[in-house]
């Protein structure tokens, strides 16, 4: 039986990680996104098994007892996100790649469970004000909300030593063009 691999990134806020795992699936094949698990409600247009496998806080708690999640956070009271176990080994089993889009602690679990079956990809910005101008930017944060981001951005990047490679988002192709070379070094190692 094939198996396959885990492809994990992670990024504070603002560093443009969502624009480069969308670029990155779109141009290698075979890439399977894991669907994540929450608590909270689904908002509209958002489908149980399509967007998040929506769970109840008292289920999620239950599961997390189970051992079901490879890695979870509790973001705000009684609203957790985490990747259950059993959505990533499905897809492992049926010989796909997985893409995972999680928090740096959830990103250092996956490895401490899967070791060399997991790739994990640091998306850094350039540097801390490139950070907070990018997000002075997109007009949807106040001040304070971005100086949150900020500290928690500050915090973020001292685990990107920890890290399998480390993808500087300075400019946007050639980010693109690191994050498939090794993404694609990686699967056919």
């Amino acid at each position: 039986m094939q198996t396959g691999k885990i492809l994990v990134f992670s990024a504070p806020s603002g560093s443009g990680k969502t624009t480069l795992v969308h670029y990155l699936m779109s141009q290698v094949p075979g890439l399977h996104f894991s669907i994540s698990a929450t608590s909270r409600s689904p908002r509209p247009g958002e489908v149980d098994g399509r967007d998040y496998y929506f769970l109840s806080p008292d289920e999620f708690r239950r599961r997390i007892a189970a051992g079901d999640f490879i890695e979870h956070e509790e973001v705000y009271h009684d609203k957790f996100y985490g990747t259950l176990r059993s959505e990533v080994d499905r897809h492992l089993e049926a010989g796909h790649n997985v893409v995972l889009d999680i928090d740096v602690k959830g990103a250092l679990n996956v490895k401490r469970i899967y070791g060399q079956q997991a790739l994990l990809v640091f998306i850094q910005p350039p540097s801390i004000e490139a950070l907070r101008e990018r997000l002075i930017h997109r007009g949807t944060d106040s001040l304070e909300v971005i100086a949150d981001r900020v500290g928690k951005a500050s915090y973020e990047m001292t685990f990107a030593p920890q890290f399998d490679q480390i993808v500087i988002n300075d400019k946007l192709e050639q980010a693109q063009s690191d994050i498939v070379r090794v993404v694609t070094t990686f699967l056919r190692s």
